[in-house]
C-alpha cells in the first residue's frame, strides 16, 4: 500500500489517497464544532495589570511626616527591584500607599515571583520605619477583576442581618465551579464603645492610662504555663478574659481620690455598634447595601460560569428570607453573551457576503469549492484556538471577520488556475498538479508576509499589545490553515467537481468587456508611464497632506449601557457630608427616564469589575454613581442632565462624567505632570496649566490630583507647662483622640472576629470643638486632672497638603482635563504649545500623560517591532524572486494605500486611533500578497515564448480576477464591522485603502515593472 507514496506530490496524494483527505476534512469539521462550544468567552481580551500596592499606616502622622519617614524609605526599597518600571506614591495623614508598576516585558507568569521579591524588599525595610508605624502590607491582587457585582439589600432588616446573609451567600458562591474568588465590599466595622466623661474621670481621680492598661492587658492571649499532675502534663489557663460586653463593664479601676475600686460601667456607658465614621457607604437604588464581587478562574467560560452562579442563587432563594434582595450591578456573563452573539452574527453576515461574491464572480461550482474551504478554515481556526487557549472575545472574533477576505485568497488563486486550465481542455488532475506546483511557494511566501504584517501586534510588550494580541494569533492560525487547505483540499474538490470541456476555449477566456477595457487602460498607462507615475506621486503627496487633517484618538468608548459619575467635594469633607449629597443626587437620578438602576459608593470606587476600570482610592470627599441605562445611546443625554443638576445645586462640587473605555489606558484624557522638590512651586505650575485649560471652551473637568489644601487645628503645646504637670505630648494626643474621634484601647474576641474597643467622650462633649480648652487630662505629678487649656498656648488653624504624590521619588502633581466633545487630540493640540511654554524653575520637569502618553507608548511598542517585520518581508521577497527589482516594485506600491486611507478617513470624518493603525499595518500585508501573485504570474509568462510587454499584459489580465476577488471579498467582508464602534475605524482604513490601492496595483505594478526592466510598449 505504500508503493508510490514517495513519488507523489501533495496534489496527487490528496486526490488519489482521498480517504485520508476526507478523514482530515471530517476531523476538522467536527473538531471545530466541538472546540467552538468549549472556547472560553470574554467581553474583552485579558491583559495583565502589572501593579501592586504597598500600604502602610502611621497613625497620627502628618502627610509630610508620612512622606519623609515612611514613603521615602519604602520607595528606596522598591527601586531596588530590577523589574520595576516606575513607582508612584500617595502620602496622606497617617497613611502611605505605593503603586509599584512592573516593566511591560514581564508576563503574568512572572508576577508571582516578582511580588515575592517585592515583599522581601519591603520586609527588609521595616526596621527603618519609625516607632508607631504599622507593618507594611503588599496587596498583589489589586488587578483582580470581579466580573459579577451583586448588591444585597434588605427591606426591614438591620445592617447586621444583611451582613449575615451576605456572608452566607459568599460561602455558597465560593463553591460554584469556575468561581475563583468572592469578596464582600462595603462592610461597616463594629466596635465596642466606652463613652467616658473626662470631667467625671477628673472628679474621681482616674486617668485614661489606667483604663487603657486595664483593657489592653485583660484581653491579651498570653501563656500561663503547664504543670505535671501525676502522669499528665496539664495546661494552666486562668479565667478573666473579656468575652462579653458585660464583662467589660465589670472591670475594676481604682479611684485616686477615694481609693475605692469602681466598675467601669459605673463611670462609663458601654455599648456595641458600628464605627461612627465608616470608610465607605454603598447604596443600591437608595437602599443601604453590601456589594459582592465574584471573579472567575482564568480561561473559564464566563457565560457558563454565570449560568452556574445564577442557578446557585436560584437554589438559595428558599434559604433567604423575604425582604433580602439580590440585584445585579454588573453582570458580565450576560454582556459577554450578547456581545459574542452580536459578533457571531457579524461573522455569519460577513461569511454570507464573501460566499455571495464568490458565487457571483467565480461561478456556482468554483464558488462553492472556495466557500467550503472558507468554512473549513474557520472551523479549523476554532480547533486551534481551543488548543492554544485563545478565547472568544471582541478582538479574536473581530480578527476572524477581518481575515475572512484574506482566507479565500489562496483558494481563489488555486481554483482560478485550475478552472482556467480545465476550460482550456486539460484534465483536472494534471491541471491541479500544474497549478499547485507553480503557486505553492509564492502563495506560502505571500501568506507568511500577510501574517508578518500583524506581527508587531503579537510581539508588542505594551498592555495595548497584550490587549490586541489575539488578533495576531487568530490571523496567524487562520491564514496558515487557508494555505494548507488551498494546496491540499482545493485540488481534490476541483478534481471532483470541475470537468474538462469538449473543446478548447483559451481564445475566449479573457474576451469579456471587463478584460478588454482593462487591457486598454493598462496599455495606455504603460504608454504614458511618466504621466501615470507622476499622477500617483501627486496623489500620494496630497494624501500625506490631507492626513494632517485627520483627527487622532486612542480607543473609543464602550457601548455597554453603563456609565459613572465621579463626585468630589472639597478635600477634607466629612464622609457623612459627602454621603448626604450623594443621597439627594441619587433621588434626582432615579427619576430620570431611561435610568434602570443607580449604585452609589461613598468614600471610594467600586470593585474592579472590568480590566479597563480603575477604582478610585479611599477619600472621604469622593463618591461615585454607577448608572445603568436602557441603551448606551441614552448615556450622553442622561449624563448631561445629571451634571447640569449637580452643577446648579452643588456649586462647590466637582462632578465628572466617565464612560466605560475600550482598551487599556485610564485616567483623564489630557494630563500634564510637573515634578520637582517644592510642593508650593508645583502647585503654582499646576495652577498655570489649569488656567490655560480654563481658557479653552472645549476643556471641562479641570482639576489636579493633589486637590485642595485643607485646614488643620494645631494646639500649640507648651513644653514648660507640660514639665510642671508631668504630662507628655503623647498624653495630650491620647486625650484629644479620646475626646473627639475615639481611641482604640483593646480588642474584643468573638469567634473568628477581632472587634476593637474604642474609648471616647460622650456625644455632647466630643462634637463641640469649643470644649477643647476645658477638656481634663490627668497629671501624674499633681495627682489631679488639669484642663488642656493650661497645656497649650493657643489653637492655630493652619493649611496643609492632605495629599502628597510622588513618582519615581520626585514630588509630582498632575493637572488634567477632558474634552467637552470630539477627540482629545484636538484640544490637546490647542493647549500643548501654551503649556509647554510655561517656564520651569531649575530642577523641575514636565511630562505629558493621559491619552497622549498611552497612545505614544502603545505606538512605540508597536513600531519597535516593525523594522524586524519589514526586514523579514524583504528577506522573503528576495528569496522568492532571487532578485532585488521585483521586491522593490512590490514595496513601492504599499504607500499607495495611504491615498485611499486618507480619503476614507476624511470622507467619513473618522478618527485615526490605535485600531486604525492596526488596520493600516494589516493593509500593507494584503497589498503585498496581491502584488506577489501578480508579479509571479508576470515572471511565469516571461518564461514562455512571449515578448516581455505581451507577458506583462497577459499576466495582468490573467491575474485581474483573483486580485479583484481577493480585494472585493475583504472589503465587503468589513461591512458587518462598520456598526461596531471599536472596529469601525479599522474597517474604514481597510475598505478604502484596499479598494483604491488594489485598482492602482493592477495598473501601477505593471507600469513600474516596465520602468524597472526598461520594457517598451511594443
Amino acid at each position: 500500500m505504500r508503493y508510490g507514496y514517495n513519488k507523489m506530490d501533495i496534489t496527487e496524494f490528496s486526490i488519489k489517497k482521498n480517504v485520508i483527505t476526507w478523514m482530515i476534512i471530517i476531523i476538522v469539521l467536527f473538531g471545530g464544532l466541538v472546540a467552538y462550544n468549549h472556547l472560553a468567552r470574554y467581553e474583552d481580551p485579558e491583559f495583565t495589570i502589572k501593579e501592586a500596592l504597598v500600604i502602610t499606616h502611621y497613625p497620627g502622622a502628618t502627610p509630610i511626616e508620612v512622606e519623609n519617614e515612611i514613603t521615602d524609605k519604602l520607595e528606596k526599597a522598591v527601586q531596588q527591584l530590577p523589574q520595576l518600571d516606575y513607582v508612584e506614591s500617595i502620602s496622606k495623614p497617617g497613611y502611605s500607599e505605593l503603586t509599584v508598576v512592573i516593566k511591560k516585558k514581564y508576563t503574568r507568569k512572572d508576577l508571582p515571583q516578582i511580588w515575592d521579591e517585592l515583599r522581601r524588599k519591603i520586609n527588609d525595610a521595616q526596621p527603618q520605619l519609625p516607632p508607631g508605624s504599622q507593618r507594611s502590607t503588599v496587596v498583589d491582587d489589586y488587578g483582580d477583576v470581579y466580573g459579577m457585582l451583586l448588591a444585597i439589600t434588605g427591606d426591614g432588616f438591620s445592617y447586621k442581618e444583611i451582613e449575615h446573609y451576605a456572608d452566607f451567600l459568599k460561602k455558597e458562591l465560593n463553591i460554584v465551579p469556575g468561581v475563583a474568588k468572592v469578596i464582600i465590599d462595603g462592610i461597616r466595622h463594629q466596635a465596642i464603645f466606652i463613652d467616658i466623661s473626662l470631667a467625671k474621670m477628673a472628679s474621681l481621680g482616674i486617668s485614661l492610662e489606667q483604663i487603657y492598661k486595664t483593657l489592653e492587658s485583660q484581653n491579651l492571649v498570653i501563656p500561663s504555663g503547664n504543670v505535671r499532675v501525676g502522669d499528665e502534663y496539664m495546661r494552666i489557663s486562668p479565667t478573666g478574659i473579656i468575652n462579653s460586653v458585660e464583662t467589660i463593664g465589670n472591670l475594676l479601676v481604682r479611684s485616686n481620690v477615694t481609693g475605692k475600686l469602681l466598675h467601669l460601667n459605673d463611670i462609663a456607658v458601654i455599648t456595641r455598634g458600628y464605627v461612627e465614621v465608616p470608610n465607605n457607604f454603598i447604596y443600591f437604588n437608595g437602599k443601604p447595601a453590601l456589594m459582592i464581587g465574584i471573579s472567575i478562574v482564568s480561561g473559564g467560560n464566563i457565560i457558563n460560569i454565570g449560568k452556574s452562579v445564577n442557578q446557585m442563587l436560584y437554589e438559595l432563594q428558599s434559604q433567604i428570607p423575604v425582604g433580602i434582595n439580590i440585584h445585579y450591578v454588573y453582570e458580565q456573563p450576560k454582556i459577554v453573551e450578547v456581545s459574542i452573539k452580536s459578533f457571531i452574527d457579524s461573522l455569519l453576515q460577513a461569511l454570507v457576503i464573501v460566499i455571495g461574491v464568490l458565487l457571483i464572480f467565480m461561478g456556482l461550482r468554483s464558488g462553492l469549492i472556495i466557500a467550503s474551504i472558507l468554512l473549513l478554515t474557520i472551523l479549523g481556526t476554532f480547533f486551534f484556538m481551543n488548543l492554544f487557549g485563545i478565547a472568544l472575545e471582541r478582538i479574536s472574533l473581530g480578527a476572524l471577520i477581518i481575515a475572512l477576505g484574506m482566507l479565500v485568497d489562496n483558494a481563489i488563486v488555486i481554483a482560478e488556475g485550475i478552472l482556467v486550465k480545465v476550460e482550456m481542455g486539460m484534465d483536472a488532475l494534471t491541471a491541479s498538479k500544474d497549478v499547485v506546483k507553480q503557486t505553492i511557494w509564492p502563495l506560502l511566501g505571500a501568506t507568511i508576509i500577510g501574517i508578518i504584517a500583524f506581527a508587531p501586534i503579537g510581539l508588542s510588550q505594551d498592555s495595548t499589545g497584550e490587549y490586541t494580541r489575539s488578533l495576531f494569533y487568530v490571523i496567524l492560525i487562520s491564514l496558515f490553515l487557508s494555505w494548507v487547505f488551498a494546496i491540499y483540499i482545493v485540488p481534490l474538490f476541483c478534481y471532483l467537481f470541475l470537468k474538462p470541456t469538449s473543446k478548447k476555449q483559451s481564445e475566449n477566456l479573457y474576451s469579456g468587456v471587463l478584460y478588454t477595457s482593462y487591457k486598454k487602460i493598462l496599455s495606455l498607462c504603460i504608454r504614458f508611464r511618466k504621466i501615470t507615475l507622476s499622477i500617483m506621486i501627486i496623489l500620494l503627496l496630497l494624501s500625506i497632506f490631507g492626513f494632517g487633517f485627520v483627527k487622532q484618538s486612542f480607543f473609543p468608548s464602550s457601548t455597554t449601557p453603563l456609565f459613572f459619575i465621579n463626585y468630589w467635594r472639597s478635600q477634607g469633607t466629612d464622609i457623612r457630608a459627602t454621603q448626604k449629597d450623594m443621597e439627594n443626587i441619587e433621588l434626582k437620578i432615579a427619576k430620570i427616564n431611561g435610568v434602570i438602576s443607580v449604585t452609589s459608593l461613598v468614600g471610594k470606587g467600586a470593585l474592579r469589575f472590568m480590566l479597563t476600570y480603575t477604582p478610585e482610592k479611599e477619600n472621604s470627599s469622593y463618591g461615585q454613581f454607577l448608572i445603568s441605562v436602557r441603551s448606551y445611546k441614552d448615556i450622553d443625554g442622561i449624563a448631561k442632565e445629571i451634571k447640569t443638576y449637580i452643577t446648579e445645586n452643588y456649586p462647590d462640587s466637582e462632578p465628572k462624567i466617565e464612560k466605560i473605555q475600550l482598551g487599556p489606558g485610564g485616567g483623564a484624557k489630557i494630563e500634564v505632570r510637573f515634578n520637582g522638590f517644592d510642593a508650593n512651586i508645583l502647585r503654582k505650575l499646576s495652577a498655570q496649566a489649569e488656567k490655560i485649560m480654563h481658557q479653552q471652551p472645549l476643556a471641562i473637568d479641570i482639576r489636579n490630583d493633589w486637590r485642595q489644601i485643607v485646614k488643620v487645628i494645631q494646639p500649640e503645646f507648651s513644653e514648660a507647662q507640660a514639665r510642671i504637670t508631668g504630662i507628655t505630648r503623647a498624653n495630650l494626643a491620647d486625650a484629644l483622640e479620646t475626646a473627639f474621634s475615639g481611641k482604640q484601647v483593646g480588642l474584643y474576641r468573638e469567634n473568628d472576629k477581632l472587634i476593637p474597643i474604642i474609648s471616647r467622650s460622650p456625644e455632647n462633649e466630643r462634637l463641640d470643638i469649643n470644649n477643647i480648652n476645658n477638656l481634663q487630662i490627668w497629671s501624674p505629678l499633681l495627682s489631679k486632672s488639669v484642663p488642656i487649656g493650661q497645656l497649650v498656648l493657643g489653637l492655630n488653624t493652619v493649611w496643609e497638603n492632605s495629599i502628597i504624590k510622588r513618582r519615581n521619588g520626585k514630588l509630582t502633581i498632575t493637572a488634567s482635563c477632558e474634552p467637552a466633545s470630539g477627540p482629545a487630540s484636538v484640544l490637546f493640540n490647542i493647549m500643548r504649545h501654551p503649556i509647554e511654554n510655561i517656564k520651569l524653575p531649575l530642577g523641575y520637569g514636565r511630562e505629558w500623560g493621559g491619552e497622549f502618553e498611552n497612545s505614544h507608548d502603545a505606538q512605540q511598542a508597536l513600531y519597535s517591532n516593525l523594522p524586524v517585520g519589514i526586514w523579514v518581508m524583504i528577506f522573503i521577497l528576495v528569496i522568492m524572486f532571487s532578485a532585488v527589482r521585483q521586491p522593490l516594485i512590490i514595496l513601492l506600491c504599499v504607500p499607495l494605500s495611504l491615498i485611499g486611507v486618507a480619503c476614507g478617513l476624511l470622507i467619513t470624518n473618522m478618527e485615526f486611533g490605535f485600531m486604525a493603525l492596526l488596520g493600516f499595518l494589516s493593509l500593507s500585508g494584503m497589498l503585498i500578497k496581491n502584488a506577489i501573485v501578480l508579479i509571479d504570474q508576470i515572471e511565469c509568462e516571461k518564461n514562455t515564448a512571449k515578448n516581455s510587454y505581451q507577458a506583462i499584459i497577459d499576466a495582468s489580465v490573467s491575474r485581474m480576477r483573483p486580485v479583484l476577488l481577493a480585494a472585493i471579498t475583504t472589503v465587503l467582508g468589513m461591512i458587518p464591522l462598520l456598526p461596531d464602534i471599536f472596529f469601525r475605524s479599522m474597517s474604514i482604513v481597510i475598505m478604502f485603502g484596499l479598494t483604491f490601492a488594489t485598482i492602482l496595483t493592477l495598473v501601477i505594478i505593471p507600469t513600474l515593472y516596465t520602468v524597472f526592466f526598461k520594457i517598451t510598449s511594443i
